[in-house]
């Protein structure tokens, strides 16, 4: 039988693509999720995994949908491997069946896993560009730490109205977090 695979990163993204390949492919089964690659905790794929049987054939649109890292691939690869299951991915056209495919395999996951290395490093060298410039990544804080901010006014006159509101001592040690 032949079972099918899709994931996607993130809530934002969707599986569409995916399932329409492996539908053309003819897959009997599919299981999609939205899950990080990079997580162990992938249901789905757990499932797959507890549903295929020897002389299955587990197609995936791209080997990077099945895996984030080699290490990951090829313990997957290995694991299906022994208990005779085949794997095809669309997109790279590799069948672990053959020499030739397995060779392949292994080649197109040590390219994956380069290219996503220096992804890394690009993102990384730009962040660390950015903060040379002065420029600071991530969300930017609510409130500003100063006492005399309006922000923190607010919350402190806010807090003294809930200490009246339900009459218990105010110990004026308040600490408000800003981050």
């Amino acid at each position: 039988m032949k079972i099918g695979y899709a994931r996607v990163s993130t809530d934002d993204q969707e599986t569409h693509l995916q399932i329409d390949a492996l539908k053309n492919a003819k897959c009997g089964r599919i299981y999609q999720e939205k899950a990080s690659g990079a997580k162990a905790d992938r249901p789905e794929l757990m499932k797959l995994l507890d549903n295929a049987r020897k002389g299955d054939v587990v197609i995936v649109w791209k080997l990077d949908r099945l895996a984030r890292s080699i290490r990951q691939l090829l313990d997957t690869a290995a694991l299906l491997s022994e208990r005779a299951i085949e794997l095809y991915s669309l997109t790279e056209n590799i069948n672990t069946t053959t020499p030739t495919g397995k060779l392949t395999f292994h080649i197109f996951a040590a390219l994956a896993e380069f290219e996503r290395d220096i992804l890394r490093q690009r993102v990384n060298a730009g962040l660390k560009a950015a903060r040379r410039r002065g420029r600071l990544g991530g969300r930017p804080k609510s409130l500003h730490r100063s006492p005399g901010c309006l922000g923190n006014r607010i919350r402190s006159d806010f807090a003294s109205d809930l200490v009246a509101a339900f009459e218990v001592e105010d110990s004026k040690d308040r600490q408000f977090r800003t981050g």
